[in-house]
């Protein structure tokens, strides 16, 4: 099966620093899921900018649903960006929108039709546990009431890839164990998941997840997937 997601050699720097992301390769398969792990500042946000196109490589061949990324024309981006639900580390959330209105946004732009965005923006509030806060702005929400609406938002139409950076770093324990089951279900259905994050004990509760670590910018070729041999992933 072909991958979803190729980096062949890839190297990132910001302006004239030294790089950031060096020498990264590796494959994800279609309805992979994976944990993306490694120390403060080690370049797991970095490496998810590249993914979710917001950053162009400074060396390299990233290929993203069968497209090589960085020659396309960025006129064809947008396309590719509607596949793939990013949650922010930052949230993000539009704040002159209700949390309704933020978490119809990606069903709206694909034109989905006013009953069925009304019916499926009521549910997934209430997988969140945020039905009672849906005509609420995202400043009176707390940080783990709007990392749930990133959350909301960025799996609710069903993306090809789902990219989430650090997403349980606001919420307690239970809730964490609730977004990761809703990311697993999600990946059930097909989607590739991605989860940075520096909670370890997250990594046994997927079963079956793949663990990357970065370690000083460089992909740890001894990781690999929990209870079983470590390594790389290749297509």
């Amino acid at each position: 099966m072909a991958a979803i997601v190729q980096f062949e050699n890839v190297g990132l720097r910001y302006g004239h620093g030294e790089e950031v992301l060096r020498d990264i390769s590796f494959s994800l398969a279609p309805g992979s899921f994976h944990f993306l792990t490694g120390d403060s500042g080690a370049g797991k946000t970095s490496l998810l900018r590249l993914l979710y196109l917001a950053q162009g490589p400074s060396r390299g061949v990233i290929r993203l649903f069968g497209r090589d990324v960085v020659t396309m024309p960025r006129v064809q981006m947008p396309a590719l960006r509607r596949r793939i639900g990013v949650v922010y580390q930052d949230f993000r959330l539009i704040p002159h929108l209700s949390i309704t209105d933020n978490v119809a946004l990606p069903l709206r732009i694909a034109d989905v039709a006013a009953d069925e965005v009304r019916e499926a923006v009521g549910e997934m509030l209430a997988w969140v546990g945020l039905a009672h806060r849906a005509d609420a702005r995202p400043a009176t929400l707390s940080g783990g009431e709007q990392q749930r609406v990133a959350i909301a938002r960025a799996v609710i139409a069903r993306p090809d890839v789902l990219l989430a950076d650090e997403p349980t770093g606001n919420v307690d324990d239970a809730m964490a164990d609730r977004l990761i089951q809703l990311f697993a279900s999600l990946n059930a259905l097909g989607t590739t998941v991605v989860v940075a994050t520096h909670d370890s004990q997250l990594l046994a509760r997927v079963p079956g997840a793949r663990t990357m670590r970065i370690v000083g910018g460089r992909l740890d070729d001894t990781v690999g997937a929990p209870g079983g041999p470590l390594r790389r992933e290749r297509a």
